[in-house]
């Protein structure tokens, strides 16, 4: 099973920039697919973003599209959302996971808030 801890969230104004890490521990990490993603007050949890095993291959949701990169380092178990451009509309709790995500490895997500 895999353990995941994100870490990097803030508090910024529009325009400006975070890069959240996720920190993953248990299982062969670079096995997996991995993903981010984001839930607003009263609202579901939704894909933000997904890198495949190696890194070669990504995807974003539009909403995201040309503001923020996904990455990873196999070697440091980690994963990265670098975000850009952040809009007051991304303001959420960034979650990491596997994609498909794995139930029971959801952690406490890192908050970021975006004024205006």
């Amino acid at each position: 099973q895999v353990q995941l801890v994100e870490s990097g969230g803030g508090s910024v104004q529009a325009g400006g920039s975070l890069r959240l890490s996720c920190a993953a521990s248990g299982d062969t990490f670079s096995s997996y697919a991995m993903g981010w993603f984001c839930q607003a007050p009263g609202k579901e949890r939704e894909s933000v973003a997904r890198i495949n095993w190696s890194g070669y291959r990504t995807d974003y949701a539009d909403f995201v599209k040309g503001r923020f990169t996904i990455s990873r380092d196999n070697a440091k178990n980690t994963v990265y959302l670098q975000m850009s451009s952040l809009k007051p509309d991304d303001t959420a709790v960034y979650y990491c996971n596997t994609d498909p995500p794995l139930k029971g490895a959801w952690g406490q997500g890192t908050q970021v808030t975006v004024s205006s």
